[in-house]
């Protein structure tokens, strides 16, 4: 496929914090790219380096062909933007913010469409200031699209959303890639990235560290099995990290957690069993993209502070 997007060795700084430090990707057409990582890492401020929001210190951007700092306007045409921070006024109805948004395009898509295909049109008359988080953000989807673009830029789209609003917004992100726009997602959410993403770039400390599907991203954490579980009576790990079949041991609070081999579980609960302890509340698990994010950085997503943007 085509790339749309293409990033060699971007740089942004802001005055002595680096936010962006040589980061290169490419999105292909009709993809869900991610982008994932800590808040602080840098997503934002390469997204709105893309979309020609931030002029980067270094670096080479192109989007649909063109340079967002020098083909400004084409680009506009062409690429739709949902920012983290956007907002409306208080009392901007629906509907107008939809006919607004489409004026400023030369050929938009029908807003009145988009509205309904969006779940919007029962709201068309109500106020920004009185829409639910989820209905704010399929309004900020809406007015990403409405100008009928290649590209659309989704950041932190479900930050804030209760758990069943934004499986509702997972829904609406896989029918916008239906009608052939390509995404790029910027997110921290795992599951999230799990769900939608055809290739992931996991970014830390301003740094793509690795760029790959989620099942590709997931094999590189080398953890065939994980276990956990709380245990009826005091346990010694001892018992466990003793265990050739086990790669290593962990507490969550009163959960314990192991790591291991296929048969890991076999090992450990006949341990268990010999020592007379229950393991209350088994779950057994999979790598995820958790387990490869700290495979890749030494650290866990949610370990870094947002001092970058």
């Amino acid at each position: 496929m085509p790339a749309v997007i293409e990033v060699r060795n971007l740089r942004k700084r802001y005055d002595d914090k680096i936010a962006v430090d040589d980061v290169s990707l490419t999105v292909q057409e009709g993809e869900i790219f991610g982008i994932l990582g800590p808040n602080g890492a840098g997503k934002t401020t390469t997204v709105e380096c893309i979309a020609g929001l931030r002029t980067p210190d270094r670096g080479e951007i192109t989007v649909c062909g063109l340079d967002p700092r020098r083909d400004r306007a084409g680009l506009t045409r062409r690429l739709g933007v949902q920012l983290q921070a956007g907002c409306l006024p208080d009392r901007l109805q629906v509907a107008e913010a939809l006919e607004l948004y489409s004026s400023f395009y030369p050929a938009p898509a029908d807003w009145r469409a988009l509205m309904d295909d969006l779940g919007l049109a029962a709201k068309a008359k109500t106020a920004y200031a009185k829409l639910s988080g989820g209905q704010k953000q399929r309004l900020s989807i809406a007015l990403a699209l409405v100008g009928d673009p290649r590209v659309a830029i989704l950041d932190e789209l479900t930050t804030g959303l209760d758990p069943q609003a934004r499986r509702d917004t997972w829904a609406l992100i896989e029918g916008v890639r239906s009608r052939g726009v390509t995404i790029v997602l910027v997110t921290h959410f795992m599951e999230e990235a799990e769900r939608l993403c055809d290739r992931l770039a996991l970014i830390d400390a301003g740094r793509v560290v690795a760029v790959d599907t989620p099942a590709g991203l997931t094999e590189r954490a080398r953890i065939e099995q994980r276990i956990r579980f709380r245990p009826s009576r005091p346990l010694d790990d001892h018992l466990l990290t003793s265990l050739p079949d086990v790669s290593g041991v962990t507490r969550r609070g009163e959960f314990v957690i192991v790591d291991g081999n296929d048969n890991a579980l076999n090992a450990v609960t006949t341990v268990l069993a010999r020592n007379r302890i229950v393991a209350e509340r088994l779950r057994v698990e999979q790598a995820s993209l958790e387990d490869a994010f700290v495979e890749l950085t030494g650290r866990h997503l949610d370990a870094v502070g947002p001092d970058a943007k």
